[in-house]
């Protein structure tokens, strides 16, 4: 077995602005060999992950629970929680994976209870594998057609995770309540506006602590910590789709401050904007 992670594909996305905003895109994709180094972890990252086993075997921790990943099986991994996987040490996987970005992967993922089950073990794994493969073709293509093809592909794998858990759903399936579905939807519409918790608890219709702990129940996190997540997510769209600097695109998502704007974007990606906006440009490579 390899000790070393071996890359036989690392591709990176490159749809033109207008179509970010309507397709679902895909910004990172390749398939790897895992060894017995092979461990991610992170508390927060751009996007979600699609990683379809091949061979061998995996592991994902999140939301406190371990899932084993088994050959032919689909993981989900919303990077924007803080999540940690890798390859079996005594069998280590290969895979082919895609990261995708788009407005409704978040819903997406609740409303098919991802959250509580990250792993579809049943799925038709030969077509969503035929869709990766597409997909890395297209990847490589000059075509400008491309993005939008990519969002097919990337729709048919989403249509291929609501026929699994159709088949079987997690008994974890269930809708955001209606209070804090509200709140949510104010902090995607005015993220980029001063939002205090009074004001959210007010949208709720409850007391600020008590509006805290349901939205921490209901989403998994408190109510400032998603604000900070969904702005610093915007900040990523804009440091790629933009030429603008960072003290404007800091301006554009909500941060007044630089400093703390550049400080929280590393404390939830690791990395600053400016060498965010390179690595993922292609420009420079994550030491």
């Amino acid at each position: 077995m390899p000790s070393q992670t071996q890359f036989l594909i690392s591709l990176f996305g490159s749809a033109a602005e207008p179509l970010r905003e309507v397709l679902l895109t895909v910004v990172r994709a390749g398939r790897l060999v895992g060894g017995t180094d092979h461990l991610i972890e992170r508390d927060y990252y751009p996007g979600h992950e699609f990683i379809l086993c091949r061979s061998g075997k995996g592991w994902v921790r999140t939301g406190g629970k371990l899932h084993k990943v088994l050959p032919g099986q689909l993981l989900w991994v919303n990077c924007h929680h803080p999540h940690r996987y890798g390859a079996d040490k005594l069998d280590p996987w290969t895979v082919d994976w895609i990261r995708i970005e788009g407005s409704p992967l978040d819903r997406i993922w609740k409303m098919l209870s991802v959250d509580a089950v990250p792993v579809f073990p049943v799925i038709d794994a030969e077509a969503v594998a035929a869709q990766m493969e597409k997909i890395f073709e297209l990847m490589q293509s000059e075509s400008r057609t491309s993005p939008a093809w990519i969002g097919v592909c990337v729709s048919t794998i989403l249509a291929h995770c609501y026929d699994a858990r159709d088949a079987k759903p997690p008994s974890a399936l269930e809708l955001l309540p209606p209070a804090v579905e509200r709140v949510i939807q104010q902090m995607r519409l005015y993220y980029h506006k001063p939002l205090r918790i009074s004001d959210l608890a007010a949208t709720a219709g409850m007391s600020p602590s008590h509006f805290n702990r349901v939205f921490r129940s209901a989403v998994g996190s408190s109510p400032i910590d998603w604000l900070r997540h969904y702005r610093i997510n915007q900040a990523k769209r804009r440091l790629l789709e933009s030429t603008d600097s960072v003290k404007e695109v800091a301006r554009q998502v909500g941060y007044s401050d630089q400093f703390y704007f550049s400080k929280d974007f590393k404390r939830f990606t690791s990395l600053s904007p400016s060498l965010y906006r390179d690595v993922e440009a292609g420009r420079t490579s994550q030491a």
